[in-house]
């Protein structure tokens, strides 16, 4: 039986304000309403299994997990800039095929490096044209907690008489060693033998406080976004 540690598959955090050139909020309760919809996993498998002798076994990657948030994926570019009618619309973007990779070889810092694509289309296929976006990568603890924000740029260049134009980006964080390992004590209370008839045999070790609290503390994500401001973000929620 394979289960997941929480936080591992999807995570659902509070909203994102942004003002204009908006820097990410710096208190714990950063993002009432953001939910995170594409986690990418591939390099930072985090399972448990269940061991038939009894307890359970964790396989698990300190590795911070990659992820695009809601409301900040997508881009959308006015024409004036204070219209809001479809008409009006200059230039769409989206980000996307967000990959991670970590390196967890050596050292008390891990480095996760998120590669992601920006696919654009303008309204209108005129002369070449290069449009900059502004975007966001940040490192959450624990859901809520800020532990550090970069801001990145990316051109997109539209060929002569094409509506369309894509680019390549990337954003590279790390996190604390220590801070996303569990400690052992831990490890020993999840991973503890457990025999039929005992008292606490069906009992799931992730339904205790101190357990869940640390696997909880020990979980990074890499958040990746454009950087909105409160009018773009306003109309990305309103959508």
């Amino acid at each position: 039986m394979i289960r997941r540690l929480p936080g591992l598959k999807r995570s659902r955090h509070d909203d994102v304000k942004d003002a204009d050139s908006v820097p990410f909020p710096k208190t714990s309760a950063i993002l009432p309403t953001l939910l995170v919809t594409a986690l990418t996993l591939s390099a930072c498998a985090q399972d448990t299994e269940y061991d038939e002798r009894g307890g359970f076994k964790i396989a698990r990657s300190a590795c911070p997990a990659a992820a695009i948030a809601t409301y900040t994926g997508d881009i959308t570019l006015f024409d004036p800039p204070a219209e809001r009618r479809v008409e009006a619309i200059d230039v769409s973007a989206a980000i996307s095929n967000l990959r991670a990779t970590c390196n967890e070889n050596g050292g008390d810092r891990i480095q996760v490096t998120a590669g992601f694509d920006v696919q654009a289309r303008r309204a209108v296929a005129g002369p070449a044209r290069s449009v900059t976006l502004p975007y966001f990568a940040t490192v959450l603890r624990a859901g809520t907690q800020l532990e550090s924000k970069q801001l990145g740029q990316v051109t997109i260049v539209f060929p002569e008489g094409q509506l369309r134009g894509s680019a390549h980006a990337s954003a590279t964080a790390s996190v604390s060693r220590a801070a996303a390992t569990l400690p052992d004590e831990i490890l020993q209370r999840i991973n503890r033998k457990r025999k039929a008839g005992d008292a606490d045999a069906a009992l799931d070790p992730m339904n205790e406080p101190a357990v869940r609290d640390a696997v909880s503390r020990a979980n990074f994500e890499l958040l990746i976004g454009f950087q909105l401001t409160e009018s773009q973000l306003a109309y990305n929620a309103s959508r």
